[in-house]
């Protein structure tokens, strides 16, 4: 099963299994990784569930589509502490590509999220 490594704010790492087919919110809410919440239920209504993406994972976490949605930046826009490396899990879907991928909480002391 692939999986994932979630860093936090005080830099300790919890890596956890991500079935295929699940958001990175819908793992992490699994896992219990505070501080995503996902209060919209993955709608893309809110940026309670934003976090960072490791750049050596930037590009196959954005999928098919290239780049973040129109939508997905203007929520982002409400997240505490945005970074270039900035996005909402509830809008990456797990892949078997994905399978590794780093992410960071935010106010996680990263120098790639800078």
């Amino acid at each position: 099963m692939p999986s994932i490594t979630f860093i936090y704010a005080d830099g300790t790492e919890k890596q956890v299994d991500a079935p295929v087919g699940l958001s990175v919110m819908e793992i992490a809410q699994k896992n219990d990784i505070d501080p995503i919440e996902g209060a919209c239920g993955g709608s893309l209504a809110c940026a309670t569930c934003h976090l960072y993406v490791h750049p050596d994972w930037w590009g196959k976490a954005l999928g098919d589509e290239d780049s973040i949605t129109e939508e997905e930046e203007d929520m982002l826009d409400l997240a505490f502490d945005i970074r270039d490396k900035s996005r909402l899990s509830c809008q990456i879907q797990m892949t078997e590509d994905l399978d590794g991928m780093i992410v960071a909480l935010p106010g996680a002391d990263v120098d790639w999220a800078a």
